[in-house]
């Protein structure tokens, strides 16, 4: 992959999430749960581009990013318990709730499992590969775990004005669903790409350990 086509995909990319993020923002039902659900979309995309010549992503990956953000903007716009599309699902399938905020957390797992194993995979970083699948289970519930601690900070910090944020909908066992949910979406994208994710990994760039990390 040349210096030239490893950009191209994130110009792309930024372009899609910049007309979303417009699109998202505009009359979102609330400005700071709006900012507080698109943080990780305004996060990712300038790492992704200053990381885009020392580690380009396949674009397996590249693609689930893209719409784990266009998740998350439809999440900020409406707040995760007033999504419509959540709402057509909770008439169809009888839900007590909306389940938009179960999808996302899916997705919290779902994506990060391909990130994750392709770091550890393309840098060579477990001498065990068996190790492989437990290893990025682990890490993503320790992110899910981190997010929700988030969550606990900013309903701390906000009050009832976080309400929307933790999108809670009366669940006493909220957090407990969320952590559930990453995890299934990472056992999910490991059960049903890992193949696909290995051959599109012997496309790219092999990526050494430093010599510190020995």
């Amino acid at each position: 992959m040349t210096r030239a086509s490893s950009g191209r995909p994130l110009f792309i990319l930024g372009g899609l999430w910049l007309a979303g993020l417009l699109l998202s923002g505009w009359s979102p039902y609330d400005r700071a749960t709006w900012l507080m659900e698109v943080a990780p979309v305004l996060i990712a995309w300038p790492l992704l581009f200053a990381l885009r010549h020392r580690f380009p992503l396949t674009p397996l990956a590249l693609t689930l990013i893209g719409f784990h953000g266009a998740v998350l903007m439809l999440g900020g716009a409406y707040s995760y318990a007033r999504v419509p599309i959540g709402f057509a699902v909770q008439d169809a399938l009888g839900l007590a709730r909306n389940p938009y905020d179960r999808f996302g957390h899916l997705m919290q797992g779902f994506v990060p499992a391909i990130v994750i194993r392709e770091i550890f995979v393309r840098r060579a970083l477990l001498r065990v590969p068996s190790l492989l699948t437990p290893v990025v289970l682990l890490v993503c519930l320790a992110i899910s775990a981190f997010y929700e601690l988030i969550e606990f900070g900013a309903a701390m910090a906000l009050g009832q004005g976080a309400d929307a944020f933790l999108g809670t909908q009366g669940d006493a066992w909220d957090t407990q669903w969320d952590m559930l949910m990453c995890l299934a979406g990472a056992a999910l994208a490991l059960a049903a790409l890992s193949r696909w994710h290995d051959r599109m990994c012997r496309t790219m760039p092999f990526i050494k350990r430093s010599a510190s990390a020995d």
